[in-house]
């Protein structure tokens, strides 16, 4: 991969406005606050202050409950930001503006990324402000132990968990299909492994990522570790993608 094939300025210009210009892709990218924060301050504000661990066990992982929907969204930001390419032929349009596919690819994933990553950075902050902001006794402030790595590794892990959606979705070129087998992956498979796999689910993506999120740490993964595991998934689901991008016809 030579820098001659990396994003340029332009490329990306147009990524961003495939994405802005889709009502759909900037929906679920919009979804993602909406969601995650919403569903936070909803439920802090109904039963937040009931007692402690009203959130969950883990008050610092509580103050961020909605990210499991959150998650959803960011895996459907992922996969129709990309999949929009395999329609209609779509792709062979595009390659006649950018014919190095590779730089195409990485353009692409660069959108996905700084925008969920920006999104994902400002869902972090109003989700912990705002629903600790209805806690009353039990509320935690940003100075607290982790509280700040937590809101960071929110937004990191929504991040990572679209460019994981993203690969996969060059991979098989098809968003529905990746939607309606990631987000049970995500949401079932966890638990069922790390019941019969002796808590081999810690490792799956979402279960590693969201120890970033925690105060105390369980297992083997800290938070920053979780995170890298999250990331190690991402990583090879691009490069699947990337490798399916250039090995097959448009």
């Amino acid at each position: 991969m030579s820098a001659a094939a990396l994003p340029t300025v332009s490329v990306l210009h147009s990524e961003w406005i495939k994405i802005r210009s889709s009502r759909s892709i900037l929906a679920s990218l919009l979804a993602v606050f909406a969601t995650t924060a919403g569903i936070t301050v909803l439920t802090a504000a109904a039963i937040g202050t009931s007692q402690p661990g009203a959130l969950g066990e883990d008050r610092l992982f509580g103050a961020f409950f909605g990210i499991n929907f959150g998650q959803i969204a960011a895996v459907a930001f992922g996969a129709t930001a990309f999949a929009g390419e395999f329609r209609n032929g779509a792709l062979r349009v595009s390659l006649t503006a950018v014919p190095n596919r590779t730089r195409l690819y990485l353009s692409k994933a660069a959108a996905v990324a700084g925008l969920a990553f920006v999104v994902g950075q400002i869902t972090g902050l109003v989700t912990f402000v705002a629903g600790q902001a209805l806690m009353g006794e039990y509320a935690l402030s940003l100075g607290d132990p982790g509280t700040v790595r937590a809101v960071f590794g929110s937004g990191a892990y929504l991040t990572l968990i679209a460019l994981l959606s993203a690969g996969l979705t060059a991979l098989v070129r098809s968003g529905t299909l990746v939607m309606s087998l990631l987000i049970p992956f995500l949401l079932i498979v966890p638990f069922v492994v790390g019941q019969v796999a002796d808590g081999a689910g810690r490792f799956m993506p979402d279960r590693a990522g969201q120890a970033v999120m925690r105060l105390e740490v369980q297992g083997t993964l800290g938070p920053w570790s979780g995170l890298a595991v999250t990331a190690l998934w991402a990583l090879v689901s691009l490069a699947a993608g990337w490798l399916a991008v250039r090995r097959r016809d448009a």
